[in-house]
């Protein structure tokens, strides 16, 4: 709770700020890229002018978890983002070290050239979260590399930002899956084979978001719908919590995904108060995905970027932390503009997750199923911006059921980034 009370003594202190604003006739949120100057506390500023379709910078952070989200207290995390928009070429990049994403669009007017790569190679064994508590005998090593080429249709659309588009794309993606047992993989785990697996990728999206200095949405709406389709071409039998996923059912999946972000104003109120909402969604054939298809829930900042808004996310998780077959989750946020660099945030989040659960069959044996789980979370969050251009993210959350099983808990995320 040390965030919260943080944020209230930092109310405290600004409240002779947030007062006189109040008494401003009208007031305009500072917009990402825009010039800023004026003066804070006696001091003059001057922010000069962004161009932000160039954008480098490097983040640092972690999670922390109360009480523990199975074995771990906290994981740590860090990347390296790049976005270069040139025409007629654009490019963007996040270098995590094990997990990469890469993409890069050659224009040709409105149609595109695509093409794509992405990795999560992480060396060290992987085990699953079930039941809120770590499963060693879920424990092995896997991972997978995939490239992509395709097609694409891109059009600008208001408020006519870098970020501000309607996209259609098309992608044939191929790759190679590999999976490994470690020391502590369960006897009963039987593995599916390494194998080339491919399949094409169909997505719409459309972002009229105008975003603030700290790049968060203030006002306007994105949305976007995926279909994907593969294929697994060495395929076989394999357990999970002692539950048989048939290869036949198994070696093509299909999943559809959805997205919705909206940002406004609320009615009398300055635009220093805004709502936002973001809404989430999955689905995929009831038998047809494995532990290596499932759609990934996961945690981390408040999806703002274009880019990242489909990322399926749940506040005060790791990182990709249960696998899931279908989902919906939704967040409502409030949040107040401190100062032109300060923003306080508080976000209520529920969330229908269809993910597994050991059960007790009837000759007492643990069997892994998908079921259906609900549950809510609460966050409380600053944003603030720092000296040499960089920025802090600090959210505490409660969740009341589906990290820890049941069980009530807390998480705490703290994030710096500095663009260069």
């Amino acid at each position: 709770m040390c965030a919260v009370a943080a944020c209230c003594a930092l109310l405290s202190v600004l409240a002779p700020v947030t007062v006189l604003c109040a008494e401003e006739a009208e007031y305009h949120t500072p917009l990402a890229g825009e010039p800023l100057n004026g003066e804070l506390w006696g001091h003059r500023f001057d922010i000069p002018a962004r161009d932000r379709d160039y954008v480098r910078s490097f983040t640092l952070g972690g999670v922390f978890f109360s009480p523990k989200l199975g074995s771990d207290w906290g994981v740590p995390f860090g990347a390296f983002y790049r976005r270069k928009y040139e025409e007629p070429w654009r490019s963007r990049a996040v270098i995590g070290g094990f997990v990469n994403e890469l993409d890069l669009a050659r224009d040709f007017g409105h149609f595109q050239l695509l093409g794509h790569w992405d990795n999560n190679t992480v060396p060290f064994p992987t085990d699953e979260i079930i039941d809120g508590k770590e499963m060693k005998s879920t424990s092995i090593i896997y991972g997978s590399f995939n490239g992509g080429v395709g097609v694409g249709y891109r059009l600008p659309v208001a408020p006519f930002q870098s970020d501000n588009a309607f996209r259609l794309k098309l992608l044939y993606n191929a790759g190679y899956l590999y999976t490994g047992r470690v020391s502590d993989t369960g006897a009963d785990v039987k593995l599916p084979p390494s194998t080339f697996v491919h399949g094409f990728k169909l997505s719409a999206d459309y972002d009229s978001i105008r975003r603030n200095l700290m790049e968060l949405p203030h006002e306007g709406w994105a949305g976007g719908i995926a279909v994907e389709l593969g294929r697994r071409n060495h395929w076989r039998d394999h357990t999970f919590g002692g539950t048989v996923f048939r290869g036949d059912r198994t070696r093509d999946y299909l999943k559809v995904s959805a997205f919705f972000t909206g940002a406004t104003g609320i009615p009398g109120l300055s635009e220093r108060h805004r709502l936002i909402g973001i809404l989430h969604g999955g689905f995929a054939p009831k038998d047809s995905i494995d532990r290596f298809s499932a759609f990934r829930i996961g945690g981390g900042p408040f999806p703002s970027e274009t880019d990242d808004l489909y990322r399926y996310w749940y506040p005060g998780a790791m990182f990709n932390q249960f696998p899931a077959s279908d989902f919906v989750i939704g967040s409502l946020e409030y949040r107040y503009e401190l100062l032109f660099f300060l923003y306080l945030h508080l976000r209520g989040t529920i969330a229908e997750v269809n993910r597994p659960f050991l059960r007790q069959d009837s000759f007492n044996l643990s069997r892994l199923d998908f079921t259906h789980d609900y549950s809510g979370a609460f966050s409380l969050g600053l944003t603030s911006g720092l000296p040499w251009d960089s920025q802090l993210y600090l959210e505490y959350t409660y969740d009341t059921r589906i990290l820890r099983n049941g069980v009530g808990g807390s998480s705490f995320l703290a994030q710096w980034s500095k663009s260069f």
